[in-house]
C-alpha cells in the first residue's frame, strides 16, 4: 500500500493550472484532531502516527535520493477510506544525498508551529532531515491530545502551558507507572506518544532521534523509552496577520 498520495495527472489551461491526485475520502488529519464531533480514538491516532513515521523513514533512507519534506503537519496528512495515512504536498521538499548531513536552504520554509528552530535560525544548528523529525514531533504531541492541557484558553505562548504542563504530565505518569499504579490503556498510549514527541522536538538537531529510531520506539515497549530532557521551544516572532496565515498547533512564541 502506498504511503504517499498518487499524482494522477495535471491540467494546464492558460492561466489556470491544477494537479490531480487520487481521491482521499477522509480528507486530512487535522479534521480529526481536537474535533469533539468528528474525532478518532487514540488507538487509531497511534496507528496513523506509526504510518506517517514509516513514510518519513522511507523518504529519509528508503529512497535512492533522500527527500526532506519540510512541511509535515496534520493538513498534509491525508486519510483514505480505511484511515491509512498518506503524506502529501511536496512543494517545499528538498532532495539531497544520503550522506549529506547539512542542507543549504535559503529563507524559512514550513508552517509556524511545526518549523524546527534551525530552519529559521542557523544559530540552533544545521538544517537536515532532523528538521522533519521536529515537525513530526510537534504533530505527534497534537495527536496525543496536547491541546487539552490548555483548556479553553487561547494559547499565545509556551509559558505555563507548553511544554510545562505536558512535560509534568509525562513525568508524573512515568513515576506512577514505576510505582506500579495502574494506568488505563489510553493514558499509556498518550504518554508514549508524548515521550516520543518530546524526543523529536529537542532544540538541538543532534539530540533528536532519526525517523528509524522513532519507528522503533513507537513499535517497542514504553518501558524502553527514557524520559527526555524538557526542550526549550523557539519559533519566529510574527505579527498577528502572519500568525493567522501560518498557524501551527500551539502558536508558540519565543
Amino acid at each position: 500500500m502506498s504511503i504517499f498520495v498518487n499524482l494522477l495527472g495535471f491540467s494546464f489551461n492558460r492561466n489556470k493550472r491544477a494537479l490531480m491526485y487520487e481521491f482521499m475520502p477522509n480528507k486530512s488529519l487535522d479534521k480529526f484532531i481536537n474535533n469533539n464531533n468528528n474525532c478518532l480514538d487514540l488507538e487509531k491516532m497511534y496507528e496513523i502516527a506509526v504510518g506517517v513515521a514509516k513514510g518519513l523513514e522511507y523518504l529519509h533512507i528508503g529512497c535512492k535520493t533522500r527527500i526532506v519534506h519540510f512541511d509535515i503537519k496534520p493538513q498534509n496528512i491525508l486519510l483514505d477510506d480505511e484511515f491509512c495515512p498518506k503524506i502529501s504536498e511536496f512543494g517545499l521538499a528538498k532532495l539531497c544525498k544520503k550522506n549529506q548531513s547539512i542542507l543549504s536552504v535559503l529563507g524559512t520554509r514550513g508552517t509556524i508551529g511545526y518549523i524546527a528552530p534551525e530552519v529559521f535560525s542557523r544559530n540552533f544548528g544545521g538544517v537536515s532531515h532532523k528538521s522533519d523529525v521536529y515537525s513530526y514531533g510537534m504533530m505527534l504531541l497534537e495527536m496525543a491530545g496536547a491541546r487539552k492541557f490548555a483548556g479553553n484558553e487561547e494559547v499565545q505562548s509556551s509559558e505555563n502551558y507548553f511544554p510545562d504542563k505536558i512535560y509534568k504530565y509525562v513525568v508524573d505518569a512515568t513515576e506512577k507507572a514505576n510505582d506500579f499504579i495502574v494506568i488505563d490503556n489510553d493514558d499509556e498510549v498518550a504518554r508514549k506518544m508524548f515521550l516520543i514527541g518530546f524526543w523529536c522536538i529537542q532544540t538541538t538537531p543532534s539530540d533528536r532521534p532519526s525517523m528509524s529510531k522513532v519507528v522503533e520506539m513507537l513499535e517497542g515497549s514504553i518501558q524502553s523509552i527514557q524520559v527526555p530532557p524538557k526542550p526549550v521551544l523557539c519559533t519566529p516572532t510574527l505579527g498577528k496577520k502572519e500568525i493567522s496565515s501560518f498557524s501551527g498547533p500551539f502558536d508558540i512564541h519565543s
